[in-house]
């Protein structure tokens, strides 16, 4: 691996480790457009361990998973974001974000080959939970078009850093490395869903 990698893995890694949940659920702090939208998925853990952890998924499943996994779950999660804005219930939104965790870093821990219309029909399901949280959650001030092309945006550069972290599966250390990674993410996912985080 060449140096710039190095560090470029380093610059993600310390990122995610800036990231706090409270930032992202109590509704304070940014009020506006595309900044606020940016930041919600970046500011909480639950949302970003299951966004990493649709990266690494995809880096482990190799192409097209690459790709399209952190394509489908935008593009899902949008939806799911139109149904929080429009008050369209979606029952324990919560319970399915943290499930995602859970669920996403097990199959990354257990190097699930999964066929690639499955494998998107999972990110697909869990993206609703997770636009959801975040169009129930568009602060009153903001512009609904700009805060949902910013958590589009932060929520890509997510599956960027998990993708980025997947290409360690290159090495056997590395398929080992990023197994431990899905297994640490699976255990987050756990504590908010038992609500220890």
């Amino acid at each position: 691996m060449t140096q710039i990698n190095v560090r470029g893995l380093i610059i993600v890694g310390l990122t995610l480790f800036l990231a706090t949940q409270a930032s992202a659920h109590t509704g304070e702090g940014i009020t506006g457009g595309f900044l606020s939208g940016f930041t919600h998925p970046i500011l909480g853990w639950d949302h970003v361990v299951a966004m990493v952890a649709v990266g690494l998924w995809g880096a482990f499943l190799g192409y097209p998973a690459i790709w399209i996994l952190p394509v489908v779950f935008p593009l899902v999660m949008a939806v799911g974001g139109a149904m929080g804005v429009l008050g369209i219930p979606v029952p324990s939104v919560e319970i399915g974000i943290a499930l995602s965790g859970v669920v996403l870093g097990l199959l990354v821990a257990f190097a699930v080959k999964a066929p690639i219309w499955l494998a998107a029909v999972i990110v697909g399901a869990f993206a609703i939970f997770h636009g959801h949280a975040h169009g129930t959650e568009l602060p009153e001030a903001a512009n609904p078009f700009a805060y949902g092309i910013g958590f589009v945006i932060g929520t890509g550069m997510l599956h960027l850093a998990g993708i980025a972290l997947g290409y360690l599966t290159k090495t056997a250390a590395g398929r080992i490395a990023v197994r431990a990674v899905g297994g640490l993410i699976a255990l987050v996912g756990g504590a908010f869903l038992f609500g220890f985080a």
